[in-house]
């Protein structure tokens, strides 16, 4: 799949230009459309008993964000901000969920408690689970300017794994050095999962190389984390809401951890 449409969520935080700048590198390396979606909690205004909405520091907000996202994009042939124009938690994720869907991926960024409640805790979460998009999260801490150069697929034989590798593709073309990690109590059966993922890759010119984690404990979330900083990973490709080739874990326990504790960028697909 090639990369033509690229969404982008911003809000007001301080780590909205980090991911905006990310997005506009990308739309330019694959001459894609790129879509602002703006976004954030607030509380209606209330003159008397009728509410007052948007409110005025809302509507100043979205205009900022305007002028940011048109100085950031000059230059990109085909650009479009638009304000989602809610305010409560469950309209804005059903919002930009909805936005999400008509993406060919959805840059977003990951929740920072620190921050202040800009955007509902789980939004990007929900976006990852619901919007049948990927999803590539920032984390709130570092500078990306580009990403996919040294990939780490964490490998699993289930759909969301699957799903999440083939959706990578386009942002690995042309990578220095790509691992595919298999996590399984059975060596044998990692290794060799690995080896039809490394196939697969190499017909689409991406060389990889497979390492083997043995299962043995309940950190596996953290061995995975590990792994990218050892390995010094520029973006983490997994399937979201999947085991993750530990199948004792419970559904969705391993997306949450990563997206609390993500160090480097992350596409998740569902």
């Amino acid at each position: 799949m090639s990369l033509k449409n690229l969404m982008v969520h911003l809000d007001q935080s301080e780590r909205t230009s980090c991911r905006l700048d990310l997005a506009v590198s990308l739309a330019r390396t694959h001459q894609a459309r790129l879509i602002g979606v703006f976004g954030q909690l607030a509380q209606s205004q209330s003159v008397g008993v009728v509410s007052s909405w948007p409110t005025p520091e809302y509507a100043a907000a979205a205009q900022a964000s305007k002028a940011a996202f048109e100085a950031a994009t000059a230059g990109l042939p085909r650009v479009e901000w638009h304000d989602i124009n809610r305010g409560s938690e469950a309209e804005l994720v059903r919002w930009v969920t909805d936005w999400a869907r008509h993406a060919d991926l959805v840059i977003m960024g990951q929740h920072d408690d620190k921050a202040g409640p800009c955007v509902p805790a789980d939004l990007t979460e929900e976006v990852v689970l619901n919007a049948g998009r990927p999803v590539l999260i920032i984390p709130y801490i570092g500078k990306y300017t580009e990403i996919g150069r040294r990939p780490l697929v964490a490998w699993s034989n289930v759909r969301e794994a699957a799903r999440a590798l083939n959706d990578a593709l386009p942002l690995m073309e042309g990578c220095e050095k790509t691992t595919v990690i298999s996590f399984a109590p059975n060596a044998e059966e990692a290794r060799s999962a690995c080896d039809n993922v490394i196939r697969h890759l190499a017909c689409h010119g991406i060389q990889a190389q497979s390492q083997v984690m043995l299962v043995t404990d309940i950190g596996i979330m953290d061995m995975l984390l590990n792994a990218t900083t050892d390995l010094a990973t520029d973006l983490l490709v997994m399937g979201a809401h999947g085991h993750v080739g530990l199948p004792f874990m419970s559904r969705g326990a391993g997306t949450r951890y990563i997206l609390r504790h993500m160090t480097v960028p992350v596409l998740m697909s569902n």
